[in-house]
């Protein structure tokens, strides 16, 4: 089982992916009045317990590969920072991806749009439904580029 994480402060995104098949996704909502540490406190009892429940073995997450707000890219930096230490703790292996190589695995083009993301998902797992929120179509986005990637690596290794 792989683990999507589309990484932030607010809002989460993540997805279960079992072979080529979508398990379950969603978005985790954390609380604005809250201090970032509270926050991703929460996240990573989220995160835990979706780990648990679907006894994952691998995490792939969406690292930042360029930020035009310096305070926020800060605070992803840090829930990713976050993330990758609660699934080394938990004896996951974790893998990043930049929004770039997510992208070209699915599309095929480095600077495609949400939308052709979005399609290119829903046309790779055989759904009629647009997933919804994004946050969480980007989970989906990252775990299905790890598929790909690790699928890969072991056909030529």
């Amino acid at each position: 089982m792989i683990l999507g994480i589309d990484p932030g402060i607010a809002n989460t995104g993540w997805a279960v992916l079992e072979g080529d098949k979508l398990i379950e996704c969603g978005c985790i909502v954390t609380g604005v009045k809250k201090g970032s540490g509270e926050r991703f406190g929460e996240i990573i009892d989220e995160l835990s317990l979706i780990a648990k429940k679907y006894k994952i073995k691998e995490v792939a997450v969406e690292t930042l590969y360029f930020a035009k707000n310096v305070k926020s890219a800060m605070k992803v930096s840090e829930m990713i920072g976050s993330v990758k230490y609660w699934a080394l703790k938990n004896k996951m292996k974790i893998f990043e991806y930049t929004p770039l190589q997510i992208k070209s695995s699915l599309v095929g083009y480095g600077r495609a749009e949400k939308s052709q993301v979005e399609l290119m998902i829903r046309n790779i797992l055989c759904l009629e439904e647009k997933i919804s929120p994004s946050h969480a179509a980007d989970a989906v986005a990252v775990a299905l580029t790890h598929l790909s990637h690790r699928d890969f690596i072991s056909k030529i290794v």
